[in-house]
């Protein structure tokens, strides 16, 4: 049974989790996710991906209803090795992601929209880790990286649930829409990152997601070695060429 919808035009991938009635993510979820996340950095056609929910929630996290028997030795280790690279899968995939939050983002459902590079939200949306009410623990280092320090903690001891206005006004979120706007909006980010040159956007995912957690010098001299790499691409050399023609580039890639 397929749970993740994937599709291409223009160059930019839409991928619909699909598992109704609120896209929670058993271990065939986990697999699909990861394996098509994986497939874009072998495509050309796949320069941008949008990541949504199906229905009304982005994906409110682990499938609670139909938890694996984790009782066999070594089955929790197991689980939890995919758990923990359904989001390397996106923050190391080569193309730029933006998640489109049309609902709800909890749990691991928050855990996704954190890996991604741009996060935008539809006004129903909320965000939360809800887990210490069913005797569990969130993703508190997911949630970190973007959000704030007590926002974070209160979240994870209360169950409290954020909603997209707020995250807004906090600076987390690129932007608030009504629902019907969400996909154009967001499609339209991602057709005008589509239509730069994709060695540059893999550079530049590539900067930001390695320099995180460097030191500025060690991070500012990563930053300077991807810009000499582009600096003798064909990509850079057409940029400049399309520049002084007073033309659209033709990028590719290389």
């Amino acid at each position: 049974m397929s749970l993740i919808r994937v599709e291409v035009e223009d160059f930019v991938a839409v991928v619909t989790m699909d598992n109704p009635p609120v896209n929670s993510q058993p271990m065939e979820f986990v697999e699909q996710l990861t394996a098509a996340f994986d497939s874009f950095n072998d495509r050309d056609d796949v320069r941008v991906v949008v990541l949504t929910g199906a229905g009304k929630c982005f994906s409110a996290g682990a499938d609670l209803k139909n938890r694996p028997d984790l009782s066999q030795p070594g089955a929790r280790w197991k689980r939890n090795r995919a758990v923990r690279g359904v989001s390397y899968c996106i923050m190391e995939c080569d193309k730029p992601v933006i998640a489109a939050v049309n609902g709800p983002a909890l749990g691991a459902g928050l855990g996704l929209a954190a890996s991604c590079d741009i996060i935008v939200a539809s006004e129903n949306a909320m965000f939360g880790l809800p887990e210490v009410d069913v005797g569990l623990m969130g993703g508190g280092k997911h949630a970190a990286r973007i959000l704030p320090h007590s926002l974070v903690r209160r979240m994870m001891l209360t169950g409290y649930r954020a909603p997209a206005a707020e995250l807004y006004r906090r600076g987390v979120i690129e932007a608030c829409l009504p629902a019907d706007e969400l996909m154009p909006w967001t499609l339209a980010m991602a057709r005008e990152i589509a239509a730069k040159s994709p060695l540059a956007t893999r550079l530049a995912k590539d900067s930001m997601r390695t320099i995180e957690t460097m030191t500025l010098r060690d991070g500012y001299r990563y930053e300077q070695n991807n810009t000499a790499r582009l600096a003798q691409s064909h990509d850079a050399a057409e940029a400049v060429a399309a520049f002084v023609e007073k033309r659209a580039p033709q990028f590719k890639g290389c």
